[in-house]
């Protein structure tokens, strides 16, 4: 029976790696002494986003699928609630990243020993100057990966994945990324693209370069059109959980009521202290490690 593997945004979750924030933020001094050092636009209320927190993983937990909680690690920072980040999944097992920002360094060699420890191999590590977060990474379909390149991930990391994934993928296409808000921030290619069906994506296409989405289009993409008003909001980070079932950021009703319209079932919660202010989204604070 298969435990891990993962080279889809869409299949049903049967696994997830979480961290939880007790763990991550481990307590409202700890907070105080990091959130301006990482760039977050507000300082997280601790006790607030256990409360949110509890929220989104009772979401998570209707769907059936196997929660999988990192352990508290005392080299990693409030980051580390966006499990996404570190890790890549594969259908061979887990490629760790190499982060773009310096604070997150310790993060793929901590989720790497959890995930070994549960079952999950490790085919590799992006190494030496190559940069990469799984933030960047997006499967179009099981064999063909798009790849942001920008400022958190680069063109030796997306050199060093392709060997990685070897034969099983036939295209990793990279993407450039806009310069926007500078090196600073957080954008990574899902920071404008979630794809929650084979034909379905949610997109701001304001941020899109042109020759990504005319692909889109040309493969059949039915553009879900995030509005100007919803982007800081974080419209774009959706969540599929199984095709067309998707999980939001409430606050964002225009955004869901296209998708709605679309023919998605869309659950949402309230993000303020762990996702809106670090600056990660749902898919951020999630890496599903098993898809079928």
């Amino acid at each position: 029976m298969k435990t891990y593997g993962s080279q889809s945004m869409i299949a049903p979750v049967k696994r997830m790696l979480l961290k939880h924030p007790r763990e991550a933020f481990k307590d409202q001094a700890n907070v105080d002494r990091q959130w301006e050092g990482l760039h977050y636009v507000g300082r997280p209320d601790f006790e607030s986003a256990l409360n949110e927190y509890a929220r989104f993983a009772d979401l998570l937990g209707q769907f059936g699928m196997e929660i999988h909680y990192l352990p508290r690690e005392e080299a990693t920072s409030l980051d580390s609630i966006y499990t996404h980040d570190p890790v890549i999944m594969a259908n061979g097992g887990a490629v760790l990243g190499n982060m773009g920002k310096a604070a997150r360094e310790p993060e793929p060699v901590a989720a790497g020993e959890y995930l070994e420890e549960i079952g999950v191999p490790v085919l590799g590590r992006i190494m030496g100057i190559g940069r990469m977060e799984g933030g960047d990474v997006l499967w179009i379909d099981e064999r063909t990966v798009a790849v942001g390149q920008g400022y958190r991930t680069n063109a030796d990391g997306i050199r060093q994945l392709k060997e990685l994934l070897g034969n099983s993928v036939d295209e990793v296409i990279p993407v450039p990324m806009p310069h926007w808000t500078g090196p600073d921030d957080c954008l990574h290619l899902m920071s404008f693209i979630s794809i929650v069906d084979t034909d379905l994506a949610v997109v701001y296409s304001r941020l899109m370069p042109v020759p990504f989405r005319q692909w889109l289009l040309e493969r059949g993409f039915q553009l879900v059109e995030v509005p100007d008003q919803e982007y800081d909001s974080f419209g774009c980070n959706v969540l599929a959980v199984a095709p067309r079932q998707c999980l939001m950021l409430s606050g964002n009703p225009v955004t869901q009521q296209r998708l709605e319209a679309a023919g998605a079932k869309v659950w949402t919660f309230g993000g303020s202290e762990i996702a809106l202010k670090g600056t990660g989204g749902p898919t951020c604070l999630t890496r599903p490690i098993l898809r079928t």
